[in-house]
């Protein structure tokens, strides 16, 4: 499969570009994330908006003259009211984050605290105060409990006050003369929340219909009551999940069927996150035919090494995904004009945030899938995209979308015997 590059001979990336966002009508106004339009009467009204937007609603302006929507920090004589903006909003975000990380920390606390009395009074009459101490650490070292709120604290508290802390810090080394430095990376953000990724819905669509047979299956077998538990296992593991013996022993569309199956509600709701993010990236940088064949590609080979290695049933599209991640590093890598380099960073830090969680929860969390599917996504971007300079996006060819279709048509016949396996 060969690459074309676009006819454009654009010297900037698409998002750096004047017209990368719509065109905007006359006068001055501002538009929401929801792309509705506020017209205002005045320059001055257009800067009282900026600077009292306490819900983050001032998303794109535009001033006569412009031809296109512009961010609220490229406007003159704006600067003030944008860092006065960003820096309330920065505050409030670090306030918030700060109290998720008491609560959720408080909370491991008490479980660890809890699983330590466990194991120290349940131990041997006749032991030591050393074993004591041994298999009361013990206990919460393994505790299945203790693990799962730990990757929450991780995930839910840790990492947002790591990141509002990081945007308070540099908003706090921003001037009013180089305001103008965090631009790139906030055009960059804004331009792909703007792009609309029709395929990635699709692969959304497909994981919720999966999901739905599995809880209608559930309350089926065990009533309502079990909606209301979020770490529960869903039905139809067994039954379309990759079970490795069954898998070894023939049943190979059990590679297909497994990745679109999640384990609990909590499970589908990290996955589909990660999806809508990755996804919406892969699509607007690397074309959607590439969404569908990474997946497949990344998901079998995930698949295959945790057949290898990792007895446990095992379901959930995270190795696909580490397929997107690891082929997202790999070309924003070999076409490194197309972002900015804080947000090559960020996804470097996906993969060793993944490698962390994988080391903490390794009890129930297939790491073997994962390294698969990361490695199988890096080595798809090295054989199928080659090195470029140019700020321009790859297009795709025929072949690609040939491919592309076939592979999303392989994932929604899986999806519909996946829900027949689990109906059934």
């Amino acid at each position: 499969m060969t690459q074309a590059t676009q006819d454009s001979t654009h010297d900037a990336p698409i998002w750096a570009r004047s017209d990368a966002f719509p065109s905007a009508p006359a006068g001055w106004g501002w538009v929401d994330f929801k792309k509705k339009s506020h017209p205002c009467e005045s320059p001055e009204a257009l800067i009282a908006a900026i600077r009292d937007d306490r819900d983050a609603g001032v998303d794109l302006v535009w001033l006569p003259g412009c031809g296109h929507f512009i961010l609220p920090d490229e406007m003159p004589d704006a600067a003030a009211a944008v860092l006065a903006t960003r820096h309330r909003r920065a505050t409030e975000d670090l306030f918030e984050a700060q109290g998720k990380v008491r609560w959720f920390g408080g909370l491991l606390a008490l479980l660890a605290g809890y699983m330590f009395y466990q194991g120290w009074v349940y131990a041997p009459r006749d032991a030591s105060s050393g074993d004591h101490l041994k298999i009361a650490l013990h206990t919460v070292l393994f505790s299945m409990s203790v693990g799962i709120t730990l990757l929450m604290f991780l995930i839910f508290a840790f990492i947002p006050w790591y990141q509002s802390r990081k945007r308070f810090r540099e908003l706090g080394r921003w001037t009013h003369g180089d305001l103008a430095a965090g631009v790139p990376m906030l055009r960059f953000e804004a331009w792909l929340a703007w792009q609309k990724a029709p395929v990635t819905r699709v692969f959304l669509g497909l994981l919720g219909m999966v999901a739905l047979a599995q809880m209608f299956s559930e309350v089926r077998s065990l009533g309502l009551r079990s909606l209301f538990s979020l770490f529960h296992n869903w039905d139809g593991i067994a039954a379309a999940g990759l079970v490795k013996d069954r898998h070894l022993q023939g049943e190979w569309w059990r590679l297909f069927t497994a990745p679109l199956l999640h384990g609990n509600v909590v499970h589908f709701l990290m996955n589909a996150s990660a999806m809508a993010y990755l996804g919406k990236r892969m699509e607007a940088f690397a074309r959607w035919p590439h969404l569908p064949l990474v997946f497949l590609f990344a998901a079998c080979v995930g698949g295959e090494a945790s057949a290898r290695f990792i007895t446990a049933t095992s379901v959930g599209a995270s190795g696909g995904l580490m397929g997107w991640l690891g082929f997202l590093l790999v070309f924003e890598s070999l076409h490194s004009r197309l972002v900015p380099r804080t947000a090559k960073r960020r996804l470097l830090a996906g993969v060793l945030l993944t490698g962390l969680v994988g080391l903490i929860g390794f009890r129930f969390i297939d790491n073997a899938a994962h390294l698969g599917g990361l490695l199988a996504g890096m080595v798809y971007a090295l054989i199928v995209f080659p090195k470029s300079d140019s700020p321009n996006r790859p297009i795709s060819t025929i072949t690609d979308r040939i491919a592309g279709s076939a592979a999303l048509a392989v994932l929604a016949l899986a999806a519909l015997f996946a829900i027949r396996l689990i109906l059934t």
